[in-house]
């Protein structure tokens, strides 16, 4: 093989892509989703890599190529990532610049399993066949209706795991978990997920009432993913039936790290397009195992497809209404769950997509 080859071709775009409704979470609400997508080419071949992030991620990820990438050898994914995070010392390695460096680094890992001629979860070491997932939406802008019709839907589809957003009004939760409860019957797991909005006494109150009469097992941020402390007293003192899970705003895995040691959550949560890429989200399956804590892949599931399949403590990845309407309309290669599960097509190097340009042109931003 030639070990010679050098990149010489990159480039990253900026799409925002306005939701099918009004949707919201507990602290946030938005219209709108931008996805950053990078393509690194060389020998023929593209390795594309994306994260959802501010359109001026594309600027700084195209600058971090130009400065890291553009010349080096392809097949040194874990050389570039350390030289890519010493670049950015001196402006920062979180936020807008994790997520560029976590496009880059899954844009090269797609490339070098494409120019070897093997599925990404193949090259990393395959544990499993497919993944289990949990479907995710349930918004707070959702009205009783829309909520029951959303979560019934995808049961009925044979998803067993859904989950919804609580926390923007504190005082009709209980009435919006116990319509969830009602629409998707006795058997399905439904998970709740506040994105950091309550204190943790009313958290505390909170997940006793949704475990014990509405049967809820998984209680996503019940406080800020900040407060490791008030993780840790959810864990320590909340109903011991309902799991505590954090970690998708990680954006290093010191971060991830630091978290475990806390013993804050039952849980691991991990973003690929937030923590490192495909480095990055490997590196906290290792975290995870190491505290023998079981992950679970936050949003972007054809992101996170073939990695699933080859972390060892994956539990199952989030399949999130926003993101996976996006990817079903500009990425060729998409995968939908079957019956609970999603598989990766083995028949395609790489993630197994590939990037529809000319269907994403109209939401161009830059």
């Amino acid at each position: 093989m030639n070990r010679r080859l050098q990149i010489h071709n990159t480039r990253a775009s900026a799409f925002t892509i306005p939701t099918d409704g009004p949707e919201a979470d507990g602290t946030f609400a938005w219209d709108s989703t931008t996805l950053i997508v990078v393509e690194i080419s060389v020998g023929g071949k593209e390795g594309i890599g994306y994260t959802y992030s501010h359109a001026v991620t594309a600027s700084l990820a195209l600058d971090l190529m130009q400065k890291t990438v553009e010349g080096a050898d392809p097949f040194e994914t874990s050389a570039l990532f350390v030289k890519m995070r010493r670049m950015q010392r001196n402006y920062g390695s979180q936020g807008i610049a994790a997520t560029a460096l976590s496009a880059i680094d899954m844009a090269l890992w797609d490339l070098k399993a494409k120019l070897l001629d093997l599925p990404l979860v193949n090259l990393l070491g395959r544990i499993r066949e497919k993944t289990p997932v949990y479907v995710s939406g349930g918004f707070t802008t959702y009205t009783d209706s829309q909520l029951s019709k959303q979560l019934a839907g995808w049961v009925e589809q044979g998803i067993p795991r859904v989950k919804m957003k609580i926390g923007t009004h504190p005082d009709k939760d209980v009435g919006r978990v116990k319509t969830a409860r009602r629409a998707i019957g006795a058997e399905a797991e439904l998970f709740v997920d506040a994105n950091g909005a309550y204190t943790r006494k009313q958290a505390l109150d909170f997940a006793y009432t949704f475990h014990s009469e509405y049967g809820v097992n998984w209680f996503e941020e019940p406080v800020s993913s900040d407060d490791l402390a008030g993780l840790r007293l959810l864990r320590d003192q909340g109903p011991g039936g309902m799991e505590i899970a954090a970690g998708e705003y990680a954006w290093r895995e010191f971060e991830l790290r630091a978290m475990l040691e806390a013993g804050a959550v039952d849980v691991l949560q991990a973003d690929a397009t937030r923590c490192g890429g495909v480095t990055g989200f490997m590196a906290a399956a290792a975290l995870a195992e190491a505290h023998d804590v079981p992950l679970s892949a936050h949003c972007g599931p054809t992101a996170h497809l073939h990695l699933a399949c080859a972390a060892k403590p994956l539990r199952h990845v989030e399949y999130f209404h926003d993101h996976a309407r996006i990817e079903a309309m500009l990425f060729d290669g998409f995968r939908s769950p079957v019956n609970g599960d999603m598989e990766p097509d083995l028949s395609r190097p790489g993630l197994g997509f590939y990037f529809k340009h000319q269907d994403a042109e109209p939401y161009r931003t830059a």
